[in-house]
């Protein structure tokens, strides 16, 4: 198969790292060859967050160059616009709908642009925004917005589910899983809906 190139952005603490870590493992135990890398803007809480996911029959190289991925996750909407240049004409972003003020913004140096829903769609055709943070809650865990958006991708990833699943299971601690499961199929469910809605 042909490199399937995924970069996942958030903000630090919403644990963009957990979701490469799943992707990785599940393309892994898949039986193909994957390489991983992140890169820390702030690592602390506030800060940006970008991972890069690879995935192939043979893999070089872990990095994403801008304008080569097939798939944008972004955990938070002004975290898209900031990496949307990462596609490849066609690729496909989803991403959270629910806005995190930047430490720049929550200490008052800066103020969260207007409009971001509406220039994302501007910069990016296929794009489609989740209400993940509510699906998570709903799920039992406002923290499980990761799997949240790990399982809207799912159906546009050269993965089976059902090792996603499995590698999911493997790597939530104790009673996580049963929330972790409930928020992967919560955004299964989500792209499935907003599928039928195009």
């Amino acid at each position: 198969m042909e490199i399937f190139n995924i970069v996942i952005a958030g903000v630090g603490g919403q644990g963009v790292l957990m979701a490469s870590r799943v992707l990785s493992e599940s393309a892994l135990a898949g039986g193909m060859d994957v390489k991983q890398n992140e890169v820390h803007g702030m690592a602390q809480r506030g800060g940006s967050v970008i991972s890069f996911v690879r995935i192939g029959d043979r893999v070089n190289s872990p990095v994403v160059m801008p304008g080569t991925a097939d798939l944008l996750i972004s955990f938070e909407p002004l975290e898209a616009l900031r990496y949307v240049h990462y596609l490849k004409p066609g690729g496909m972003l989803v991403y959270n709908k629910a806005a995190i003020n930047p430490s720049t913004v929550a200490s008052g140096l800066a103020t969260y642009p207007p409009n971001v829903e509406e220039r994302i769609a501007r910069a990016c055709a296929n794009a489609h925004g989740i209400e993940a943070l509510s699906i998570a809650r709903k799920a039992g865990n406002a923290k499980a917005v990761n799997m949240v958006m790990v399982g809207s991708v799912l159906s546009s990833l050269p993965i089976d589910p059902r090792i996603v699943e499995g590698v999911v299971k493997a790597v939530s601690r104790g009673k996580g899983a049963d929330v972790n499961l409930k928020a992967l199929e919560g955004g299964a469910a989500a792209r499935r809906k907003d599928g039928r809605n195009h």
